[in-house]
C-alpha cells in the first residue's frame, strides 16, 4: 500500500518545507510539491495535507501497557493504539507485569503479544532484579539484552548501592542502559499539604523530593565509576536537576526525562480540590506534582538541555481503581493521547519552547538514546529515484498534525482503556490526525480530505 500526502509542511532537515510524501513499507519518498505527477501515479491513495504539518513519529520511553498480567487496565493493543492516535510510532513498556520480564521465558510472553497485537513499534524493558523489587538478585540480563531497550525496575528504586553497581557493570558489558525509578524507600514518610482553600489537611505517604534526588546522586556517582549509560525516569524535583546538570558537566553518561504533567501543573493546582471527589484521582501519580519552584526549574532544564526528553509515564488503571479520590486512588495517569497537544498548546504557542525543541524532546532524543526505530526525515543520506523523488533512509514512521484547529480533550474517547487524565476537558491545539508506522497506517481520524 502506497499513500501520498500532498503538499504538506514537512519537517525535513529540521525545518518545515512544502513537499509531497509517498509513504510505503519501503520508506518515504519526498517529491517537490510542484513536480509530483510520478508520485500520484505510484500511489494507491492520496490525501490533501496542505493545511497540515508532517513530523517524525514520537517515541515514548516510559509507558505501562499492563500486558501480560493486568490486561483489565490496558493491553498491548489498546496501549499501542493510544500511542498511534497520540502521534507516537514507538513506545517502551515498563516491566511491572506478570510474568515479569526478568527471564527470557517471562519476556517471551510479552513479546508474543507484541508481535500479534502492537499497532506501533513496541520495544520492552527488561527488569533489573529477578523479582522487579529493587532488592533481589539480578535478572537474567544477558539473555534479555537482545530483545529489550534497556533495564529498569520501574516502580521500585534499586535500594542498595551494591546491587545498582552490580547492575550497571552488567548492563555496561551488554551495551545497555540502566533506567532508574529513583526512590529511596528509607526516606519515604508522612507528609501533608495544607492551604486555606482546602476543606481540611491532606495527609498521605510522603514521596519526598529527597527520596528522588538522593538516589539520583548515588547513581550518577556509580555511573561515573562503572561507565554505564544511566537514564533517570520522570524527574520531578529541582534538586535532581542540579545533580544531573553537575554530572553532565563532569562527563557522566547520564540522561533524564520528565513528564508533561510536571511541566504544566504543580501542587498549587490541587488547592481547592475536593479530595473526596472520585474525579480527583486523575491527579494522583508517582512522583507527585511538586511546587511551582520545581515546575519552573523543569521548564528551565528542558530549555537548557539538562532534561533530554519528555515521556508520558502513561499508567492506566481501571475506572474503579481511579475513582477513590486523591488519597486512595491508584498512582498513575494516562498521557499518550494528550501529551503533544498539551505541550504544543501550553509551551510552544506561548513561545516558551520552539517546535524544533519539542520535536527533539519527543522524537529525536529518545530514539537516539535508546536506539529506537524511526525515520529522522533527513535528506543527507537519501537515494535519488528515477522519477525525481528522494527515498529517505529509515522506516516510514511519521505523524500528520493539525496545529490550527482548536478542540477539547475528552478522555472518555481515548483509545486507551484508562481514562484518568489530568488534562481532561482542556482546550488545546495540535491533534495527530494520521500516523504511519513502518509505512502502514497505524491511526487515521478521517480528517484529511481523500483525493484518490
Amino acid at each position: 500500500m502506497k499513500t501520498l500526502l500532498k503538499n504538506g509542511s514537512v519537517y525535513l532537515d529540521h525545518e518545515f518545507k512544502k513537499a509531497d510524501l509517498l509513504v510505503s513499507e519501503d520508506g518515504i519518498t519526498v517529491y517537490a510539491s510542484d513536480n509530483a505527477a510520478p508520485a500520484e501515479c505510484a500511489a494507491d491513495c492520496s490525501f490533501d495535507a496542505a493545511q497540515h504539518v508532517i513530523v517524525p513519529g514520537f517515541a515514548d520511553v516510559h509507558v505501562h501497557f499492563r500486558e501480560p498480567g493486568f490486561s483489565y487496565k490496558e493491553t498491548i493493543r489498546t496501549g499501542s493504539l493510544a500511542g498511534a492516535y497520540g502521534g507516537y510510532t514507538c513506545a517502551c513498556p515498563m516491566p511491572n507485569l506478570n510474568p515479569k520480564p526478568s527471564t527470557l521465558e517471562g519476556l517471551k510472553a510479552q513479546l508474543d503479544i507484541i508481535d500479534r497485537d502492537a499497532a506501533i513499534h513496541v520495544i520492552p524493558y527488561g527488569a533489573i532484579t529477578r523479582k522487579q523489587d529493587g532488592r533481589s538478585e539480578l535478572a537474567d540480563m544477558e539473555a534479555l539484552a537482545p530483545y529489550v531497550c534497556a533495564f529498569t525496575d520501574d516502580g521500585k528504586g534499586v535500594q542498595t548501592g551494591d546491587r545498582m553497581r552490580e547492575a550497571m557493570e552488567k548492563a555496561r558489558s551488554l551495551g545497555k542502559l540502566i533506567a532508574a525509578h529513583a526512590e529511596d524507600e528509607s526516606l519515604l514518610g508522612g507528609s501533608s499539604i495544607h492551604d486555606g482553600r482546602f476543606a481540611r489537611s491532606i495527609n498521605w505517604k510522603g514521596i519526598t523530593s529527597e527520596s528522588e534526588w538522593k538516589q539520583v546522586e548515588r547513581d550518577c556517582k556509580l555511573a561515573d565509576e562503572t561507565g554505564c549509560g544511566y537514564h533517570v525516569c520522570h524527574v520531578s524535583s529541582k534538586e535532581s536537576l542540579e545533580v544531573i546538570r553537575d554530572a553532565k558537566k563532569s562527563g557522566v553518561d547520564v540522561t533524564c526525562e520528565t513528564g508533561p504533567h510536571y511541566l504544566v501543573l504543580s501542587e498549587e493546582d490541587l488547592f481547592g480540590l475536593d479530595i473526596d471527589d472520585p474525579a480527583s484521582g486523575r491527579f494522583k501519580m508517582n512522583p507527585p506534582l511538586r511546587s511551582e519552584e520545581d515546575k519552573k526549574a523543569l521548564l528551565e532544564a528542558i530549555i537548557d538541555g539538562t532534561v533530554d526528553m519528555i515521556a508520558t509515564d502513561h499508567a492506566p488503571h481501571s475506572a474503579e481503581e481511579k475513582a477513590k479520590g486523591l488519597l486512595h486512588s491508584a498512582n498513575g495517569i494516562v498521557g499518550l493521547e494528550s501529551a503533544f497537544p498539551v505541550l504544543y498548546s501550553r509551551l510552544v504557542l506561548p513561545g516558551i519552547l520552539t517546535m524544533d525543541r519539542l520535536l527533539e524532546l519527543m522524537s529525536f532524543a529518545p530514539k537516539r538514546r535508546f536506539n529506537l526505530p524511526g525515520t529522522a526525515l533527513e535528506t543527507k543520506d537519501a537515494q535519488r529515484q528515477e522519477d525525481g523523488g528522494l527515498l529517505l533512509s529509515g522506516s516510514a514512521d511519521i505523524t500528520v498534525l493539525d496545529l490550527e484547529t482548536p478542540y477539547t480533550l475528552n478522555a472518555a474517547e481515548f483509545k486507551s482503556k484508562g481514562h484518568s487524565c489530568p488534562f481532561d476537558g482542556w482546550n488545546v491545539q495540535g491533534q495527530a490526525v494520521m500516523t504511519f508506522c513502518a509505512g502502514k497506517t497505524a491511526a487515521d481520524r478521517g480528517l484529511l480530505t481523500k483525493l484518490k
